[in-house]
Order: C-alpha cells, then sequence, then structure tokens
C-alpha cells in the first residue's frame, strides 16, 4: 500500500480545531573525532539569534550536557551514574542481570539508552534547538522542520588536533579517532536500526578547509532555503 508521507505528517502534527503545526525547528550536528561541533554550535546559535526572528518564548540554544543531566532527572539517578553510555560504553546482558540484583534502582543500557533519545526528542519538539550528537539525527528525522549536519575532516588533520588535545602520540590518536567513530556510529544504530539508510545527513562539511563561520553562514542559508528560519 503507497503511503502519502506529506498527508501522514501533516494529520499526525495537525491539533484539533487549528492548524497544523510542526514541532521544531530543530538542527543536530554529528562530528567525527577531532572536528569542533561545540565551537560551531556556539557560533550558529549566536547567528541564528541575531539574524533571524524566532517565533517561540525561547530563542535559539545549542543542547549538550543538558541531555546527560536532564537524562539522569528523569530516571532519578546521578549524572555520574549514566555517564558510561555517554561515552558509548555499554554492559553485556550478565552484567546488567548482576548489577540488577546488587543495586535497588539500576537502571539498564536500554532504559537509559531510551530515556536519552525521549530527552533529546523533547528538547527538538519545543524548536529553536540545535542538538550536538547523541543520535540526534535517528531521533528526530522525522520532523519536518529539522535540518542534519555532519562534520568530517581528513583522518591525519583530526589526528593531530586529537593528540594535542590528549597528549598521545599521532598513531595512538588516529587509533583512538577511529575507535570513538566506530562507537558513535554503533550509537546511532541503535536508535536508527542498523543496515537502514532514513537518517543520512542533509550536509557534511570538510573541518579542514571551512571554517567554522563559513559552515554557520552556509548552514543558515540552507535552513532559509528550506523555510526552517
Amino acid at each position: 500500500m503507497k503511503i502519502d508521507i506529506s498527508k501522514y505528517l501533516k494529520d499526525k502534527y495537525k491539533q484539533p480545531g487549528g492548524p497544523n503545526v510542526f514541532p521544531g525547528p530543530v538542527v543536530t550536528i554529528s562530528r567525527e573525532l577531532g572536528c569542533p561541533s561545540k565551537m560551531l554550535a556556539q557560533i550558529l546559535t549566536d547567528k541564528l539569534n541575531l539574524h533571524t526572528n524566532y517565533d517561540k518564548k525561547i530563542p535559539w540554544r545549542y543542547i549538550s550536557k543538558e541531555i546527560l543531566e536532564e537524562s539522569a532527572r528523569e530516571l532519578g539517578v546521578d549524572n555520574a551514574e549514566i555517564q558510561y553510555v555517554f561515552e558509548y560504553k555499554q554492559h553485556g546482558p550478565l552484567e546488567d542481570l548482576l548489577l540488577s540484583y546488587s543495586r535497588k534502582f539500576y537502571k539498564t543500557d536500554r532504559k537509559i539508552r531510551n530515556t536519552i533519545s525521549r530527552v533529546i526528542r523533547n528538547f527538538a519538539e519545543e524548536g529553536n534547538s540545535i542538538i550536538i550528537g547523541r543520535g540526534g539525527v535517528a531521533i528526530t528525522r522525522d520532523i519536518p522542520k529539522s535540518f542534519h549536519v555532519h562534520l568530517e575532516a581528513p583522518l591525519n588533520w583530526r589526528a593531530l588536533r586529537t593528540s594535542e588535545k590528549h597528549n598521545m602520540n599521532i598513531e595512538e590518536a588516529k587509533k583512538y579517532c577511529i575507535e570513538i567513530d566506530k562507537k558513535r556510529a554503533q550509537f546511532r544504530d541503535y536508535f536508527e536500526g542498523k543496515g537502514t539508510d532514513y537518517t543520512r545527513f542533509d550536509v557534511k562539511f570538510n573541518c579542514m578547509t571551512l571554517g567554522q563561520d563559513e559552515i554557520a553562514d552556509i548552514i543558515i542559508s540552507c535552513m532559509k532555503v528550506r523555510n526552517l528560519i
């Protein structure tokens, strides 16, 4: 049976007795390790608030550490107890079972990740949000007023930045970049379903050749073309 996606989305977000109201707008930023996502997010936030008119009570803001804080609050635990998930680590089934017996209010990896998804979705639907990482593209892709960015660069360039930040030699930094990039991809797979290609990014930027201001300006231009701002 053929599905009219446009009609489905309009019906999904239509308010009874009122106009169609879509959640968003939201921008997600994903990156390869070594690319400066927070720097870009701050520049983009400032530019959007300076040059665009937002029709909601909240200004544009970027969301990063707030995801951890709000997820922990909803789960009723300290930030430190779920930090490992944000570091792309996970417990095995046996470890989950043992910990559930040893801790009264133990939260499984699945519950933590599902809470993260719900928190990100809430921020996205509020609108005027820039979500950094955490599988944001997979969680918000179905929102019509969304735009999805991926930052990349040659491995040697990223390894040099990573080696300086973490006091590693270049070869160690290369391996670390590859390892973290793989874990981030696996984290996205959890939300989008492994083997699917529905959550492709809208644009990709080479951080070695493009400056942060240039990337932010291009994103804003794309958002204007897409009538997101």
